[in-house]
């Protein structure tokens, strides 16, 4: 099976590719190349964000490729992120279309909510710090998802959905939105399997979408002394690889796409973003999958500990 035709159905009827390319970190200059390099090896999901400040290029990737004829622009699954500083519904719409400009596209496959935690909005920073303090505000992400929905009303996208919430918020939303979230977007790898939110997501019909699925082995800052460092270099996940003759990368994201997890692994290598594609072609077993699952560590490379006081911080209950 290619990259461009496993595909998981939303509970709105739009389907969403199970491997997609992720842009954050991904510095302009290189991250176009990246965007061509993943069309070419078969991706046709691509996720981005506005608090990532590369959508201008991403966007310049993707038009090329759609006037050489390579896709076009329906074979193709856009997501992008609200930021933070823009939960105030009267900013939702407004920084929709600030992103369809920088990507040169009239609509969004899935527009998400980035983060439950609101931002004040202080021109030009995406966080607006001071005295060492992140300035929050009192936006409630409810008041947030009914700008989203408009969205969906006005066709500017065609799915909306969430990211970094947890069961309780999610729960929360779902007692008034009119129309489910489509998507959740949290961090998911052998090391927080958060097996919760999984079954939770599954019994709602939400789609998940993981990212950092190798771990973040590209992070600089470790978080604190429990770090388990570097996942793909676990023996049991080496174990596996070589059983398989994959590469461990190729183990930890078809880990995902075999449970109807869709996810983004980042890269700016065209080898690695091709090699990553290679994911379609075998099957783990039930007991690697139960080896996978069991190195759990409810360990979580993005933290944002600086917003664990707020009322809608997300992690404390996980």
């Amino acid at each position: 099976m290619a990259a461009a035709s496993a595909t998981r159905l939303l509970n709105n009827g739009c389907r969403i590719p199970l491997l997609g390319l992720g842009t954050w970190k991904s510095d302009p200059g290189v991250v176009g190349k990246a965007v061509s390099a993943a069309i070419d090896a078969g991706y046709r999901h691509i996720d981005g964000a506005y608090s990532y400040m590369n959508e201008a290029e991403v966007g310049a990737a993707v038009k090329k490729k759609i006037e050489e004829g390579v896709v076009t622009r329906e074979d193709l699954f856009i997501v992008s992120k609200l930021w933070c500083t823009c939960h105030a519904p009267e900013d939702v719409k407004p920084s929709l279309m600030q992103t369809l400009t920088a990507l040169q596209l009239t609509y969004l496959d899935l527009y998400l909510i980035h983060f439950p935690v609101g931002f004040q909005k202080v021109l030009g920073e995406l966080f607006p710090m001071r005295k060492g303090r992140v300035l929050v505000s009192d936006a409630d992400y409810v008041d947030t998802w009914r700008a989203m929905e408009v969205l969906v009303d006005e066709g500017l996208v065609k799915s909306i959905g969430v990211s970094n919430f947890n069961i309780s918020q999610l729960e929360r939303l779902l007692s008034v939105a009119r129309i489910i979230p489509a998507v959740n977007q949290v961090e998911l790898h052998p090391y927080l399997t958060q097996p919760e939110l999984v079954e939770f997501c599954a019994t709602r019909d939400i789609a998940l979408t993981a990212f950092s699925p190798l771990g973040s082995p590209g992070r600089t800052v470790l978080n604190d002394s429990a770090d388990p460092k570097d996942l793909l270099k676990d023996p049991v996940v080496e174990v596996i690889a070589k059983n398989h003759r994959k590469s461990s990368a190729q183990v930890l994201l078809r880990f995902h796409v075999q449970r109807n997890i869709a996810t983004i692994p980042k890269s700016v290598t065209p080898a690695r973003i091709q090699e990553n594609a290679e994911i379609f072609d075998f099957e783990l077993m039930d007991e690697d999958l139960q080896s996978l699952l069991t190195l759990n560590k409810n360990w979580r490379v993005c933290q944002l500990t600086m917003l664990q006081d707020h009322q809608f911080y997300p992690f404390n209950d996980s």
